[in-house]
């Protein structure tokens, strides 16, 4: 198969490495039973998944901007040699120890609105997010469903092929009756044998080929026993759908609003403007209120009775608060501010040029994907043709062969031809259907709900 999964599906083979974690697991799989096993252990949906986590956590921290801050300290020192006396303020040779507790709280009241256009980046982030993830998901499913309708052209080429080898066995058994009634020359017998040799010899690569493409899918959706993989026999029919009814304009307005890749660049450019606001607001000045509860004790305090003042009694004696406002005015840092604000200007024109780029890769990707719907819709009309047509020359050219009119070689070429336009049949088949379901998912039709 070709196309568009060329494009969308390379870009994820990097991604479809190491070991998933253990779980029940069905004995055949089906396609819904793949997606959903892919859309919980696939490494790149864990990481879309991650970045979501991020984004809540950015937007915690923005609602934690606007909450007051509030911090203690204490401390317990000793001060040795000439030290003040805390009782009558002379400076004597002595040992003193002192004991300090301090608490203070803090709230911004205005910071160039910094704060609320930090906690609006923080909720686009998580849009962001949320995009990302449902576009990863759409393109996973993607992927595993060509893998696994590769799996279903290989079983069937090599059913076909099995089915064709009976004949030719038939063929050989009957061929060597006449040849030993004298009916017919041995070298027919000998070129059907060799068609059989050459047949059991495409049966074995098949098999391989089958093999392969379910350690592939096995491997995508991160399994461990792989050699036991195995997928449901089920037959999927070219689907019901008038997806190719609509034009590619239609296709392309639908997609604009059911598809992920704009959806996901415009948050970008969103998330750039309001970095730009951001880096503003440091133009601005700030305000912040403050309190502080200061106390302290020592074990050189002497109260009027000339007695040692007690722990508790000099925490309340000795405590005091300090409150107000504080103004912060920029007025030059170097131009850091200025440039951190054109940086942010140049980030979001790079992401409006990344909006146009992916609404242009949208249009190009939907034509594109439109044309090869509508070329294997046309391969596999032709390709249904053509085995009709070589089903009646080989069954044509098997009774002239049954009468003496042609020899093996001339059937062996037909059964050829035959078994060739039926492995075209096949593989035309589900591109059709795998470029249908590319098409409809354009349209915001998914390949299996999830």
């Amino acid at each position: 198969m070709k196309t568009l999964k060329l494009i969308t599906l390379l870009a994820l083979a990097a991604s479809l490495g190491g070991h998933a974690q253990e779980q029940s697991t069905p004995a055949q799989w089906t396609l819904e039973a793949c997606v959903e096993y892919a859309m919980d252990n696939n490494i790149s949906i864990k990481q879309s998944r991650l970045e979501q986590e991020t984004a809540d956590i950015s937007k915690s921290e923005a609602i934690g901007n606007y909450l007051p801050s509030f911090n203690t300290s204490a401390s317990n020192t000793w001060n040795s040699g000439l030290t003040q006396n805390v009782t009558t303020g002379v400076l004597e040779n002595q040992v003193v120890r002192n004991f300090s507790l301090n608490a203070t709280s803090g709230i911004t009241l205005f910071d160039g609105l910094r704060n609320l256009k930090t906690f609006q980046r923080a909720k686009l982030e998580q849009l962001a997010s949320k995009y990302s993830l449902q576009l990863m998901k759409d393109d996973i499913a993607l992927f595993v469903a060509n893998a696994y309708l590769q799996i279903l052209v290989n079983k069937q080429q090599l059913q076909v092929l099995v089915e064709q080898n009976k004949v030719t066995k038939d063929q050989i058994e009957l061929t060597r009756k006449t040849v030993e009634a004298g009916t017919a020359p041995e070298g027919d017998l000998l070129e059907i044998e060799a068609t059989d040799a050459d047949e059991e010899q495409q049966i074995i690569v098949a098999e391989n080929n089958l093999k392969i493409s379910k350690i592939n899918l096995a491997q995508t959706l991160l399994l461990d026993d792989y050699q036991t993989f195995d997928i449901a026999d089920d037959e999927y029919d070219i689907p019901l759908t008038d997806i190719l009814s609509k034009t590619p304009e239609e296709i392309i307005e639908k997609s604009k609003s059911e598809r992920f890749e704009v959806k996901v660049a415009e948050q970008s450019v969103e998330l750039a403007e309001k970095d730009i606001q951001i880096a503003k607001s440091q133009l601005y000045p700030s305000l912040d209120g403050f309190v502080n509860y200061n106390t302290r004790e020592t074990d050189r305090e002497i109260g009027p009775g000339f007695g040692q003042v007690g722990f508790i009694e000099q925490l309340w004696r000795n405590d005091g608060l300090t409150y107000g406002l504080q103004v912060q005015i920029p007025v030059f840092n170097g131009l850091a501010t200025r440039n951190q604000i054109k940086r942010a200007e140049v980030a979001a024109k790079r992401a409006e040029f990344q909006l146009d780029q992916a609404e242009l890769d949208l249009e190009a990707n939907v034509y594109q994907a439109y044309v090869d719907a509508q070329g294997a819709a046309k391969a596999y009309e032709a390709a249904k043709k053509a085995v009709a047509s070589q089903q009646l020359a080989f069954e044509y050219a098997q009774q002239r062969f049954e009468v003496g009119v042609s020899n093996a070689f001339e059937l062996s070429q037909s059964k050829f031809r035959l078994t060739n336009a039926e492995n075209r049949l096949i593989n035309a088949k589900y591109d059709y259907i795998f470029n249908l379901k590319v098409l409809e998912l354009y349209f915001g039709i998914r390949v299996v709900d999830y």
